[in-house]
């Protein structure tokens, strides 16, 4: 949504080069925490590839959140990306790494932290700037969250609390990073 959805969001790079941020986005929050996750299932560190155990997912999570700081700092590059884009990716790194931290000793709803992330994200756009997403655009993303965490607890994944815990920490991580950044300038 940033790069395509959202115009004036990011001045850089052009929209014809944006396919390149979508593939590092792609290769280091999908593309290599899955292929590490199947590596450590492979050896044995991990006994299924769902991750339903709180046990299970400190390692993944671990292994996320280095591969999500590596994205951060290959979009931190001010003269090729935008900045705001490192400051999302460094959100994220944040937030996968603070679930890791959870996981240690509760199974806090890592689905409900990306929600609540990008529902935080596109609150904060639609409450501070002329291009952010329309009501409807926040109503969707309402509906999509409800759906996420409403599927987890259907699936017996989480409790209600977990589910509202994770949809919490993403909506509380933008606003809290955002204000920090505000102060910092």
């Amino acid at each position: 949504m940033i790069c395509y959805q959202l115009p004036g969001t990011i001045l850089l790079p052009d929209v014809a080069d944006r396919w390149v941020i979508m593939a590092i986005v792609f290769v280091f929050t999908f593309l290599l925490p899955t292929l590490g996750t199947g590596v450590l299932y492979w050896f044995g560190h991990v006994d299924s590839l769902m991750l339903r155990e709180r046990a299970q997912r400190p390692l993944p999570l671990l292994l996320g959140a280095f591969s999500f700081g590596m994205a951060s700092i290959i979009l931190h590059q001010p003269a090729i990306f935008d900045r705001l884009l490192s400051q999302v990716m460094t959100g994220m790194t944040l937030a996968v790494f603070l679930t890791f931290l959870f996981s240690l000793r509760w199974k806090i709803s890592a689905h409900g932290v990306g929600v609540g992330g990008a529902l935080g994200l596109l609150l904060l756009f639609h409450l501070t700037g002329p291009s952010g997403p329309t009501l409807w655009g926040l109503v969707l993303t309402v509906l999509l969250a409800g759906s996420v965490l409403s599927a987890r607890l259907a699936l017996g994944a989480h409790t209600p609390g977990e589910a509202w815990a994770g949809l919490s920490l993403g909506i509380g991580l933008v606003f809290g990073l955002s204000v920090g950044l505000w102060l910092s300038n």
